[in-house]
């Protein structure tokens, strides 16, 4: 597992990825902020490092250094469109950098868990006293806001192409079904998610390493394996990680280890009592399927629920009135009564993006399973 907090993952191919990391630092970073930029090689000796560096100075070094086994690495500070601001730590690896170490990038950032999750809240008090449910939804309304923004910033600044797909995890890059958040620059892709999930869930791959692989290519993966062939999906985060925590430990056994550095593991997931299936046959009508009709399948599956829709009016206009300048106390959001809300309702946006392209997302608590189970039942391919 990678550090906490949320991490913020993109793909461009090696030629425009310099480009790409530059464009999405001006994005980012504020000029307010204190800013820091190493710079080393797997392909030769010694190490650049500067303190209080521009980020026009950032973008000469970078230009002037990158090559295939670069990593550069720059931090800088980001404000959020909440109004707090977070530390971000951005990277970007050349291939050589990757083949080495093939859970890197290619373009990576990561944000402080606690100033971006925001687990204490000044927040105003509805009529009436004190709503946990209010709460909840402030919070998740306020972190869904940023870390989209700041995903967004990443894979498209100017609405730019050069990144291709991207992803929002807490911590590594995985199976983009059960991440909560998948950007695609171009819409018509969204299969991408099924499909590069079913790859990391049977064969193994590393999502890093596969994210870049044309459509076609990612349905002759699917379409090799056996009729009939199944995997498990996490159908929330808790299971999720536990998953990832039975493949940490298969990693320290001998004869279980994956038997290459771009596999998560050796062979397909064990499917566990608790996941939901899905198979082959499945994965093969998403990709035949027009992205028209999935794009519509997922916007009617992220309607939000009941208990949403009824907290929602309130959570925006206590927003609203913080903004304007109304008395607000201190709360804890991070208690078992606020998370297990968050979990069970925070909504999923399906937005259609200025550039062509396609966001998926929902609070970090959440995966996105759940939105595309609800779309596969739609259209009749999983019942």
């Amino acid at each position: 597992m990678s550090d906490p907090g949320p991490w913020f993952y993109a793909w461009s191919g090696e030629a425009e990825r310099v480009d790409a990391f530059t464009a999405a630092l001006s994005a980012l970073a504020d000029p307010k902020y204190r800013k820091e930029l190493t710079i080393h090689s797997v392909l030769r000796p010694g190490e650049m490092w500067r303190r209080d560096i521009s980020v026009e100075e950032i973008i000469t070094l970078a230009r002037a250094n990158f090559d295939s086994g670069t990593q550069v690495f720059a931090v800088c500070g980001v404000e959020l469109p909440s109004g707090g601001r977070t530390a971000f730590y951005f990277d970007c690896y050349g291939d050589a950098f990757t083949q080495r170490y093939p859970t890197c990038g290619p373009l990576e950032g990561r944000g402080d868990e606690d100033d971006i999750y925001g687990k204490r809240l000044d927040v105003v008090f509805p009529p009436g006293g004190r709503s946990i449910v209010a709460e909840a939804a402030i919070h998740t309304i306020l972190v869904q806001t940023d870390t989209e923004d700041v995903l967004l910033r990443l894979c498209t600044p100017e609405e730019s192409k050069r990144v291709t797909t991207g992803a929002l995890s807490a911590g590594d890059w995985h199976a983009p079904v059960e991440l909560s958040g998948t950007y695609h620059a171009f819409a018509r892709e969204i299969a991408r998610d099924i499909a590069l999930s079913w790859i990391h869930l049977y064969d193994g791959d590393v999502v890093n390493c596969t994210a870049g692989l044309s459509l076609e290519a990612l349905a002759a993966r699917v379409d090799a394996a056996p009729r009939g062939s199944r995997v498990g999906v996490a159908p929330d985060v808790q299971r999720r990680n536990h998953h990832l925590g039975l493949d940490a430990e298969a990693r320290n056994v001998r004869d279980q280890r994956p038997p290459r550095p771009d596999l998560a593991r050796k062979g397909p997931r064990a499917i566990l009592p608790t996941d939901a299936e899905l198979t082959r046959e499945q994965v093969l009508a998403v990709l035949e399927t027009a992205p028209t009709t999935l794009i519509e399948a997922l916007e009617a599956a992220a309607l939000p629920d009941d208990e949403w829709r009824n907290i929602e009016p309130l959570a925006l206009e206590l927003i609203d009135a913080h903004k304007a300048g109304a008395p607000t106390l201190e709360v804890q959001t991070n208690t078992g009564h606020h998370i297990r809300f968050i979990e069970q309702h925070a909504p999923y946006h399906v937005r259609r993006l200025p550039n062509g392209g396609i966001l998926l997302a929902t609070h970090p608590y959440r995966t996105l399973w759940q939105l595309w189970a609800d779309a596969l039942l739609l259209l009749g391919i999983r019942t």
